[in-house]
């Protein structure tokens, strides 16, 4: 009896985690625009409570080909997000700033809005289905 007790929480347990896999997707994100081939892309995967204020919920890092880096973000369950890509050039794994606090670096955003400032969540947000979702970020 006990045996077929614990046969049955690790099956239990088993569907549970595949349950959960297949209610995730992938996204594809495209950086085409890049300035130089220097350095790495970074891509930060955000929801509302992360952006600009904590780590991000998933984290990816490219090399540039003729001004072009494209990354994947795995598993990424049903909900809304948002997507930061910076082109850290010296490979320091952080944006540089000029003295005056601009930028050094090019930076992105999903959705790619225009405007001045830092990025806003309720801008660069988009929802997320259990569908793959391709997108360009321009810098």
């Amino acid at each position: 009896m006990r045996l077929f007790t614990l046969l049955f929480i690790a099956l239990i347990s088993t569907s549970s985690i595949f349950g959960q896999q297949e209610n995730t997707t992938n996204i594809t994100v495209t950086i085409d625009n890049a300035l130089n081939d220097d350095g790495k892309i970074l891509f930060a995967l955000h929801t509302n409570e992360t952006f600009m204020k904590a780590k991000p919920i998933q984290q990816a890092k490219s090399t540039i080909e003729n001004g072009k880096a494209t990354i994947s973000f795995n598993g990424v369950a049903p909900g809304e997000y948002a997507i930061i890509a910076l082109h850290d050039e010296n490979d320091n794994n952080r944006m540089d700033y000029e003295d005056s606090g601009m930028p050094k670096e090019s930076y992105g955003i999903s959705n790619n809005p225009g405007g001045f400032g830092p990025p806003q969540y309720h801008t660069a947000k988009f929802s997320v289905t259990n569908e793959p979702v391709t997108m360009h970020i321009r810098f």
